[in-house]
């Protein structure tokens, strides 16, 4: 069941000149929304400039906002930025509807989405540290004293200060769950390491194409959507590439601009296939025309989690929408450095597996021997 909601999306000042990266943030954040379930009932526009500390909008905006909620008969306002505790509250006031920003917006489409154990553990968690900041704000009808045995009023505990306490164990026991799924992981590493198995994850912005390659890579039937997050809980498969040489590949969350700092420590469990792969195959959409901004996004998600030295195999996706023909570039010392592929038709991806059994001769010792008998 979809809910209507109103979007409030804003857009950079006319002369920053970036109206193209505008209509793709517009078109990115209205899928957030319907990814989210909720059905776009309106979209109110606003130019960006520094948010105040407490008001975002001005008194002309908001009634603008208030009048087409009503029109929209819609009880929810969705903002494509992040906001804070504070902003978010008086926005609420103002406008008379519940208020979602970026941040919540995300992590209902996790909360979705997420079909593991440790990937409902990574979601809760996330959702819990984002409302534990908003819990004063939020339920202030509960600012009322708990009093003794047979009291009425007197002095004890505020309801809040409970809930707030209750809130933080629940934390404290996620991240113990947590660590030790982390631990369980790096343990497996360390054993694939000493079999001299080599690690593979693939990276990208959301809906890249990650989960359509690692099927056809693996011949995996990882579920594929052309959504936003349609991945969430990581998967790994072992990757034939020859006698002697043995590759797992991992396929991780897809990557998006503004990304909740939450989520990255909440999935640092799962981000752990990432920051300790061998190679990282950094999968971008060929055929959209923001795909180098896309790209500088990954690299600051790969900086946050510690793993842009890791070396990179970029692989330009869905040549099959941009016309491009499958290829092989090279650098300037004669090392590949990105694939043209289409994992909808499977053009280039025999390109992909011999790059692949290379850098796995290069990185594990005596794999070419063995291979050449």
């Amino acid at each position: 069941m979809t809910t209507a909601a109103v979007l409030l999306h804003f857009k950079p000042a006319a002369h920053e000149g970036l109206l193209r990266a505008h209509d793709h943030d517009r078109d990115e954040f209205i899928a957030l929304a319907r990814a989210a379930n909720y059905q776009v009932a309106g979209l109110v526009s606003v130019a960006k400039r520094r948010l105040q500390l407490r008001h975002c909008v001005g008194s002309g905006k908001s009634e603008e906002i208030k009048q087409c909620l009503q029109a929209a008969q819609a009880k929810t306002l969705i903002v494509s930025h992040s906001l804070s505790p504070l902003q978010s509250y008086y926005l609420q006031q103002e406008s008379a509807a519940t208020v979602v920003d970026r941040s919540a917006l995300i992590l209902e489409i996790f909360a979705r989405r997420a079909r593991s154990h440790e990937g409902k553990l990574q979601v809760e968690l996330a959702q819990l540290e984002y409302m534990s900041t908003r819990l004063v704000r939020s339920w202030s009808h509960l600012e009322r004293q708990k009093g003794g045995i047979g009291v009425r009023g007197g002095p004890g505990e505020k309801q809040v200060e409970t809930d707030r306490r209750l809130l933080r164990q629940r934390i404290n026991k996620l991240r113990a769950q947590l660590r030790k799924i982390k631990s369980r992981r790096h343990v497996s590493r360390r054993l694939r390491s000493r079999r001299g198995v080599f690690s593979i994850a693939l990276v990208g912005y959301t809906n890249a194409g990650k989960t359509s390659l690692f099927n056809r890579l693996t011949k995996a039937q990882a579920r594929t959507a052309d959504a936003l997050f349609a991945t969430l809980d990581p998967t790994i498969r072992r990757l034939w590439s020859g006698p002697g040489a043995e590759i797992v590949i991992s396929d991780t969350v897809g990557f998006i601009k503004d990304l909740p700092s939450s989520l990255l420590a909440a999935f640092n469990a799962t981000l752990l296939e990432v920051s300790e792969a061998d190679l990282l195959l950094h999968v971008v959409d060929d055929s959209d025309d923001m795909r180098h901004e896309h790209c500088n996004k990954v690299q600051l998600v790969l900086e946050d989690i510690g793993a842009a030295s890791i070396p990179q195999l970029l692989i330009n996706n869905k040549i099959d929408l941009s016309g491009a023909p499958p290829a092989v570039k090279r650098n300037n010392r004669g090392e590949v450095c990105s694939i043209a592929v289409s994992a909808y038709t499977g053009a280039g991806l025999d390109a992909v597996r011999q790059v692949l059994t290379a850098h796995c001769q290069q990185a594990i010792p005596g794999v070419k021997q063995a291979m050449s008998l």
